[in-house]
């Protein structure tokens, strides 16, 4: 049985704004994995999935809040741009990195129009790319888009 957090972030399992959302993401980060994530303080549950390294996830999976630093977005309500974990002091020791296997992390917050946090737009990659600076951060308004769909 489906319990009510799960139905909802299925609801966005399917929603054609929020996939071209995602492949615009793709397209601009040159990174193989975006999605759309409910974070909640216990639950991490993906909602939508644009999955081309073979990631493994689908709409409905959810991770470890633990293991996210999605988590750590939902604490501060700030973004996460990571060019290269190995490089980055911040982010190196956290345990996302290692368990997920990737070296580029980006990460916005998603705001409902009420100013709840819903979740997060979120990537990452197998190889470190070069995200801070680019044009593609400046469109984050991509995030409030999905919050609303």
């Amino acid at each position: 049985m489906i319990d009510e957090l799960a139905a909802d972030a299925a609801r966005f399992g399917d929603d054609d704004e929020i996939r071209r959302i995602l492949e615009e993401v793709a397209a601009l980060t040159r990174m193989g994995f975006v999605a759309v994530a409910r974070v909640t303080e216990a639950r991490w549950i993906a909602c939508q999935v644009l999955d081309q390294i073979d990631f493994g996830m689908s709409p409905g999976d959810e991770l470890r809040i633990s293991t996210t630093i999605c988590n750590d977005i939902r604490e501060s309500g700030n973004a996460v741009v990571i060019d290269d974990v190995s490089a980055d002091p911040r982010w190196n020791s956290h345990p996302a990195p290692a368990l997920y296997g990737f070296k580029s992390y980006v990460s916005l917050p998603i705001i409902l129009s009420d100013g709840t946090f819903f979740g997060t737009l979120c990537a990452i990659d197998p190889h470190p790319r070069k995200l801070r600076g680019r044009t593609w951060y400046r469109r984050s308004s991509n995030s409030r888009t999905a919050s609303r769909a």
